[in-house]
């Protein structure tokens, strides 16, 4: 069944989320219409003088890539459910890419410039801008729930990851202090652990290069988990091709690869740095907070047999007696961002193509959903998209895999961009 829709009155005051078919049938009787498409949000046509509501618990399991949130009752229903992607890697790529383009350009330039990054100094809790985007994302969207629904309480899943447990699960006493090249350097070390031959073939007693089992040009780091040692046909042969791509006809020999070589702790350094950055922004809402560990949310997964999904393991924070899932359709967001502020498109040699206007084209932006209903011609009937208007009075749809191009005149906003696609 899907999530229950949101219901407000019209003083724009939260009421009780409603099950989808009483939604249908306020919408059906005129007594209701529809106020927002993502969250879908219902508000009726009169206010409600001293609503009886029951207070709602929101459930955040925040994660690196993906963070679940779910809706509870204090019976333990869970009627609402959402799975929140993440682009902190897109913003990662993306500066790394201005500051290649800033040093390309300072190079060609070769005026003398003094370092100066010593005089920059952080605030405390500074985070970096990829972080940061995690905690401001989260923290929108619980805003946003606030508006639409009677929360009482917050429950976040406060877990810290040991990331040398994960490495090295057997660890203890004074090798926390022992770093992993401890009476090694890099060569020897894997040299060592990859028994001195290619990883990727049975070659032996040759040269022998270190290579990145996860390229650097697609987000790997020079970590040592990530390191290996190949011979130079097979590091020529593989240059920044993926690992699994690389190794797609030998499956025993990608397993052991993947097996020898660690997991990357790049997920769980992220969570570590904002967990308590999420937590001070929740206490700015002024409601009961509490937390929860990652065993506990896994326990309580287990103890009543549920399958393993972000926001079901949302739904499992924190202490409870039972737990019931009454949605199982939930709202899936991605985070896509506002775009680049570059007005000049260019094509592929740098030449300018057209330029892109700041302000709206006949009340439509680049990115707005629309319903176009076309009366007739060739694209005759009613479909909805984003569509990207033009100054010449079209706009451009992209509908099963192909470009359209249809009257501005034709559309209905539906739901206004926002930074989010939503699925």
């Amino acid at each position: 069944m899907s999530n229950y829709v949101f219901l407000i009155d019209q003083n724009k005051t939260p009421l009780n989320p409603v099950h989808p078919t009483q939604a249908r049938k306020l919408l059906n009787s005129g007594k209701a219409a529809v106020f927002r498409r993502y969250p879908f949000t219902l508000i009726l046509k009169r206010a409600i003088e001293n609503p009886n509501v029951y207070p709602l618990t929101l459930k955040i399991d925040p994660g690196s890539k993906f963070t679940g949130i779910a809706l509870v009752t204090n019976r333990g229903d869970v009627i609402w459910g959402m799975e929140l992607q993440h682009r902190g890697q897109q913003i990662k790529d993306s500066l790394e890419h201005r500051r290649a383009v800033r040093r390309g350009r300072r190079n060609r330039n070769t005026r003398y410039r003094e370092a100066r990054f010593f005089n920059r100094k952080r605030p405390n809790g500074w985070l970096a801008p990829s972080l940061r985007h995690r905690v401001l994302t989260t923290e929108t969207w619980v805003k946003r729930l606030q508006k639409f629904t009677p929360i009482d309480s917050i429950v976040q899943e406060l877990v810290k990851f040991d990331t040398q447990a994960i490495q090295n699960p057997e660890i203890s006493g004074t090798q926390y202090q022992q770093g992993t090249f401890h009476g090694y350097e890099c060569r020897e070390y894997l040299l060592e652990k990859w028994n001195r031959q290619c990883a990727y073939c049975p070659v032996k007693d040759v040269p022998l290069e270190i290579e990145h089992i996860q390229p650097k040009s697609k987000g790997g780091s020079d970590r040592i988990s990530n390191l290996c040692l190949a011979c130079h046909k097979c590091n020529q042969r593989k240059g920044n091709k993926n690992i699994k791509d690389f190794l797609k006809g030998k499956p025993d020999v990608l397993n052991r690869v993947l097996r020898q070589a660690s997991s990357p702790l790049k997920d769980a350094a992220s969570v570590n740095s904002t967990r308590w950055a999420l937590f001070n922004a929740f206490k700015s809402f002024g409601l009961p907070i509490k937390t929860g560990t990652g065993g506990q949310t896994k326990f309580n997964r287990i103890r009543f047999g549920l399958p393993k999904a972000h926001w079901i393991d949302a739904a499992c924070v924190g202490s409870f007696e039972i737990v019931k899932l009454i949605t199982t359709k939930i709202l899936r967001v991605k985070a896509t961002g506002f775009g680049g502020r570059q007005r000049c498109q260019t094509d592929k040699f740098g030449y300018p193509q057209k330029h892109r206007p700041l302000r709206p084209i006949l009340g439509f932006c680049t990115g707005d959903i629309v319903r176009a209903s076309v009366p007739k011609g060739k694209y005759a009937g009613t479909f909805t998209a984003r569509v990207c208007p033009m100054s010449h009075g079209y706009g451009e749809f992209v509908i099963d895999k192909k470009r359209r191009s249809i009257k501005l005149e034709y559309l209905t906003p539906v739901h206004r961009k926002d930074g989010y696609d939503y699925a």
